[in-house]
């Protein structure tokens, strides 16, 4: 006797595939057409991207560079398995960088954007998809100094948004430009700055008008909300300096600069970062000196500051490292080994099968 044959709607196919990790999707690429081409419609990827947000389903990446060895620097796929307790999977190093470490910038949607700060290379890389695409040079002029060329140029700081008025993934970073006067007896240099911004979309870059404020500090953590990049900056000249926020609106493509709350004048001698924090805008201050930190972290929402927790020193901690779910936080801790507190960072990001119009990972560029 023939057995009934039961056919599932597709509807509810497509439900059960958009809850499944990349990996998966991508064997069933080879199984059948019309999943392949229906997994890069827009509707699936959104779909399956919010699946993964709402179940919170994040991945980690480690990113960290070894000090007294010759190796480049590299990332580790971290397993986020339980029964793993977060054990290397996989490492990943960047020959497209050479022995320089990049700076990150993201997750934005699954999404990495890698600067040199020495030169222009700047990447965008997905590591779910394995796609990952080389930006085009800047085509900003370099200005010069009393008909001096520049001397040097950092690619310090910067942002990797998601502008959802334009539907566009954009990249802002902060060009500084040092110029050395040699033309007296005590040669001094003198800097220059620039901003430029790219478009994915467009993929191509402009230079936009330059603040009278520059970035300054490190920002490990995620530092764009609703449309607005955030920074911090100072204000004045050692000791009267004041730390204030620079915020660029992606709208518009205008800078803007606030105070930061009274309440740090508290913290003298502290590093101050600027953050996104549970969807709020949060500033995190730690000690300069010492081996054993504290850790402050306060958010603002409507102009009230509210403190959100205060770490006490803890012994061997030198940094955060990243966030992680429900607000936890990845400590640097020291050890036998010597790590550099700058070279070791932890990223968190959620999957997604967003296409960049890159090609795929190469050994030129990505070695796994």
């Amino acid at each position: 006797m023939q057995r009934p044959r039961f056919e599932v709607p597709e509807a509810l196919v497509m439900e059960i595939l958009s809850k499944l990790p990349v990996k998966s999707l991508t064997r069933f690429n080879c199984v059948c057409k019309y999943w392949c081409s229906f997994f890069q419609t827009p509707h699936f990827i959104s779909k399956h991207y919010h699946n993964n947000v709402k179940s919170n389903n994040l991945n980690l990446v480690l990113q960290r560079h070894d000090h007294g060895t010759a190796s480049m620097p590299y990332f580790s796929q971290i397993s986020v398995e339980k029964d793993e307790n977060f054990l290397g999977k996989q490492n990943i190093r960047f020959p497209f960088f050479k022995n320089q470490l990049p700076y990150v910038y993201g997750a934005r949607h699954g999404l990495f954007c890698l600067n040199d700060c020495l030169t222009d290379k700047a990447a965008i890389w997905n590591p779910s998809t394995r796609e990952f695409k080389i930006l085009p040079p800047s085509s900003a002029q370099r200005p010069t100094y009393l008909g001096h060329t520049y001397a040097c140029v950092y690619f310090n700081h910067g942002a990797f948004v998601f502008d959802s008025k334009a539907d566009d993934y954009k990249f802002i970073r902060f060009v500084t430009l040092s110029f050395v006067n040699t033309e007296y007896e005590n040669a001094f240099a003198e800097n220059m700055s620039q901003v430029e911004l790219y478009s994915l979309k467009c993929d191509s870059w402009k230079e936009i008008s330059s603040p009278n404020y520059t970035p300054c500090g490190l920002n490990w953590g995620d530092n764009y909300l609703d449309g607005i990049c955030y920074w911090e900056t100072t204000m004045g000249y050692y000791p009267d300096e004041k730390e204030m926020i620079l915020s660029f609106d992606m709208a518009n493509e205008k800078f803007s600069v606030s105070p930061i709350s009274k309440f740090f004048e508290s913290y003298p001698e502290h590093y101050i970062q600027v953050l996104v924090f549970n969807k709020s805008l949060g500033v995190f201050a730690y000690p300069v000196e010492g081996i054993d930190k504290s850790f402050n972290l306060w958010v603002m929402n409507e102009g009230i500051s509210t403190q959100q927790f205060s770490i006490e020193s803890i012994p061997g901690v030198f940094n955060v490292l990243g966030f992680w779910k429900n607000g936890e936080m990845w400590l640097g801790i020291n050890t036998y080994m010597e790590h550099h507190q700058h070279y070791i960072s932890i990223f968190a990001y959620v999957e997604n099968l967003v296409p960049i119009n890159g090609i795929q990972e190469h050994e030129d560029h990505i070695i796994r």
